[in-house]
């Protein structure tokens, strides 16, 4: 009878584990935010579920405004946080607080609305034209992030994935939306023209 109860909670073991081990390694990922480079998004210890599936897959290329996890490009055993402000093929101006998109549709300049998630203008001067596969990120608490402004533009193959889901601390809870920056897409906030 022992046996026959130890073999039953064996094969449920290995079940689950067949199930969750794919779902965890291809599919979503915990993810635990460390330090305060994304504040006042996403603070130090909160709990995200990321998205890897839909990237990995191409059924959701990566947008503007998505909160990346993905590997840092100066040390790939440590993984970092931030928001895609350019894409590819694109060229990030950092000037007088502000970031600008130039792009083959937009070969003047369009200044992104950040005020929905940032507090302040952004500190720096930079100028980065980004090649097919690579995106230009920064945090959100740009006094304190390590970021695009620093050590340049992030491959694509580096990211993980997408913050998806932020499920603890439960008061915060929810899924994780992109802001909108109007006719340069991404998920809610408006754009205007450089001057």
């Amino acid at each position: 009878m022992f046996l026959r109860n130890a073999w039953g909670t064996v094969k449920v073991f290995l079940v689950s584990l067949a199930i969750v081990v794919p779902i965890r390694a291809y599919v979503v990922q915990p993810f635990f935010v460390r330090g305060e480079s994304m504040s006042p998004t996403f603070r130090d210890g909160e709990y995200l579920v990321i998205d890897e599936l839909s990237y990995r897959t191409g059924l959701r290329p990566l947008a503007r405004g998505d909160v990346v996890v993905f590997r840092y490009p100066l040390n790939r055993s440590q993984y970092y946080i931030k928001r895609v402000v350019g894409l590819p093929g694109e060229t990030v101006r950092l000037a007088g607080g502000v970031v600008t998109i130039q792009s083959a549709d937009f070969p003047r300049g369009v200044v992104l609305d950040e005020s929905s998630y940032l507090p302040k203008k952004t500190s720096g001067e930079v100028a980065v034209r980004l090649g097919p596969r690579e995106v230009f990120v920064l945090g959100d608490n740009r006094d304190h992030s390590s970021d695009s402004r620093s050590w340049g533009a992030l491959a694509e193959d580096l990211v993980v994935g997408r913050a998806l889901v932020r499920a603890f601390p439960f008061a915060r809870a929810g899924v994780v939306q992109a802001p909108w920056y109007g006719f340069l897409g991404g998920g809610e906030a408006t754009a205007t023209a450089a001057p």
